[in-house]
Parts: C-alpha cells; sequence; structure tokens
C-alpha cells in the first residue's frame, strides 16, 4: 500500500526524511513556502556528527558524496582572551571525521539530488481526522489530504499546532549576526586570526564567535544576554547596519582592536534571538501528523540540532518504508523514541548555553576543555 505522505518544509530535517524514503522506493510531497531553493542565504556552516548527522547521510545513501563537500580542517578550535591572547588553539588529525563541516547550502543541495520539492507552497494550517486524511490548507486557498503529514518546517512550525499548544519561549540570549566575504583576499589578517574552523572569544555576559565558511566567507556572531526588545531600549533600526555596527562596538568596549575588526568590517547585521521550546516536549500522539527537528524540539544552536534532525528524519523514513500496512504504530514507537533522546541533548545545550554566555568566561572554557579532544 502506498500512502500519501507531505513533509512541510525544505530544511535537512524534511529533505532527509524525503531522501531516505525516495530510496526505498517511496514518494513524498516536499512543501516549502520559499519560492525557489536560493531565495533567501541558506546559513551557515554545519558540523555532522559521525553518530548523528553522517549516520543519517548513510541511511540516504549520500555519506561518500558527503566526505567530498565537507572540510574536515573546519573542526579546528581557537579560543582568544578579550585581549586577543590565544587561550587554546586546537587542530584536527588529518584523518579525523568525528564532525567535519559542511555549507549548509551545499548540504541542502546535496539532499535535493532528485527530489520534487514543490516550491512556493505555503502552509498556513494543518487539520488532522478530516475523514479523508490529514487536510493541508494553503494560503493561495487551496487544500490537499494526506495519510501523513510532517511538519518540518522550524522554530514558527505551521504544522505544530496540530498536535501541541506550545510556542517558543525567548533564553535571554541574543544573537546579532554579520560576514566577510573573500576574507583571504580583503582581510587577510582577519583571515588568520579565526584559521580554518572556528574562533570565540568569552567576556561576561558576552561573546564574540567567528565561522569559517568555503569560499572565503566567513560568518561572524555577537552573541550576549539582553532583554527581548534590546534594541527598542536604545532606540536602534536594526535595518541601520551602521548604528547596529556602532552599539555592538560599544557592547564589546575595551576587547582587542583585531577582534572588534570582526564587526567593523562586517557587511551587514542580522538580528537572530535565541528562542527554545520547553526541554522535555512531547504531545499527544495525533494520527496522521508528526514533527520532526526544530518544529519538534527546538533547542539552542550547540551543533546538536541539525545533526537530530537529520537522523530523526532518516529513522522516521526508515520506519515508515518497513511499516508495510500499520503507518500509524510506526509514526507512534518513532515518536517515543525521538522525545527521549531529544530530551537528552536539550538538557545538555540548554546547561550548555548558559555557561557559554555567562557572568564567568572561565565556564566557556570549561566547556571546550570537557568537549574537545586533548
Amino acid at each position: 500500500m502506498r500512502h500519501r505522505i507531505a513533509v512541510v518544509g525544505s530544511g535537512p530535517a524534511g529533505l532527509t526524511f524525503a531522501r531516505v524514503l525516495h530510496r526505498h522506493g517511496h514518494s513524498v510531497a516536499v512543501m516549502e513556502r520559499d519560492p525557489a531553493p536560493h531565495a533567501r542565504p541558506p546559513g551557515g556552516t554545519l558540523d555532522l556528527h559521525e553518530g548523528l548527522g553522517q549516520l543519517a547521510l548513510e541511511k540516504a545513501g549520500l555519506l561518500a558524496e558527503f566526505q567530498v563537500l565537507s572540510r574536515p580542517e573546519g573542526q579546528a578550535m581557537r579560543i582568544l582572551d578579550t585581549d586577543g591572547t590565544v587561550l587554546r588553539d586546537w587542530h584536527p588529525d588529518p584523518d579525523e571525521r568525528a564532525n567535519p563541516e559542511i555549507d549548509r547550502g551545499q548540504l541542502r543541495d546535496l539532499l535535493l539530488g532528485p527530489l520534487d520539492v514543490q516550491w512556493g507552497r505555503d502552509v498556513t494550517e494543518v487539520t488532522p481526522g478530516t475523514g479523508d486524511g490529514v487536510l493541508l490548507h494553503f494560503a493561495d486557498g487551496r487544500q490537499e489530504s494526506f495519510d501523513l503529514v510532517i511538519g518540518a518546517d522550524g522554530a514558527w512550525s505551521r504544522v505544530r499546532p496540530a498536535v501541541s499548544t506550545a510556542t517558543p519561549h525567548y533564553t535571554g540570549v541574543t544573537y546579532v549576526e554579520t560576514f566577510l566575504n573573500d576574507v583571504d583576499t580583503r582581510h587577510p589578517d582577519l583571515a588568520r586570526l579565526v584559521g580554518d574552523g572556528s574562533m570565540a572569544v568569552y567576556g561576561v555576559n558576552r561573546a564574540l564567535v567567528a565561522q569559517r565558511n568555503s569560499g572565503g566567507h566567513v560568518r561572524v556572531y555577537a552573541k550576549f544576554r539582553a532583554p527581548r526588545d534590546w534594541h527598542e531600549e536604545l532606540n536602534l533600526d536594526l535595518a541601520d547596519a551602521d548604528a547596529v555596527r556602532s552599539s555592538l562596538l560599544a557592547r564589546f568596549d575595551g576587547w582587542a582592536a583585531p577582534l572588534l575588526d570582526l564587526l567593523h568590517h562586517g557587511d551587514a547585521f542580522v538580528h537572530r534571538p535565541l528562542y527554545v521550546l520547553p526541554v522535555s516536549h512531547t504531545w499527544t500522539h495525533v494520527p496522521g501528523v508528526t514533527l520532526l527537528g526544530d518544529a519538534a524540539h527546538l533547542m539552542p544552536p550547540l551543533g546538536a540540532g541539525a545533526n537530530l534532525a537529520m537522523l530523526e528524519g532518516a529513522e522516521l523514513a526508515e520506519s515508515i518504508a518497513s511499516s508495510r500496512e500499520n503507518l500509524d504504530e510506526a509514526v507512534r514507537a518513532f515518536e517515543e523514541r525521538m522525545w527521549a533522546r531529544a530530551a537528552r541533548w536539550a538538557k545538555i545545550t540548554t546547561a550548555g548555553l548558559e555557561r557559554l554566555v555567562s557572568a564567568d568566561p572561565a565556564e566557556a572554557i570549561a566547556v571546550f576543555d570537557q568537549v574537545q579532544p586533548s
């Protein structure tokens, strides 16, 4: 029996699910509200873990292609003091493949492969239990029915309300992202400062992190604890790049000049307040609807979210492919496994955020020492 299955969202979770199901000979409708694959910047780089994201790619038959695209050297990590002193400088061995980096755009294109994504399909609501399955409502007024709808549509999921009343809440930590292009040519000193992977500096309730992507592109994140409306209190227009730059430079005043140059030379600024779902977010099972990734367990971005999302997508696809007739039992059993694993990681990442952006910068270095090989 061929089930009518739709996944809402073309991020790592949704595409991994669709790709693994495709590998098993099952079709799936991928609904994405973006009008095209390159309609907006795909985001920075991801480190895919051996037992999580890489395992998902293996299930999709894409591990070898990933290994060609990935950057093992991107696992390097450097920590500096606010005066520019190097406190830690870790470089991976040449054959280290535990957490190689890959740009989000490259990963998306790898997963897309032969999939037929329906671009510009903006889902506004999901109605389960309609008699003919689950009803998807679209912004253009159209409706379609499916036997199973999977919400892989991120933090502000339109699918989530069909199974849960939970909504994301602000963590108290804000990121402001900027970027440098052609850094090796235009800013060679900053290229050397960042190195092959990531560089981080931790201060009191603030941090500055720079992350190398492919093609000479570096993303910079100013992280700090502040009220959600911190910019309103300052009468700061977030669309005014010069004003945002000045505000950030004032916030990081006293830090070494080369570190502040990461902000001086930023080409644009994007405000990213961090939201999370409750640590142990679960729901009463609803036949015909489930969630993956951030839609199910939004947590601080500390290297786990995309990895979990991809593995969940792969595992759910395999469960469905082997379930034959009983689709609902396969989904119900998957949810139980997902909730338990996600809760463990949510606790880890929530505690990690508290230590990485804290009143005691030594806490952040202790986190690094605990997780990084000697």
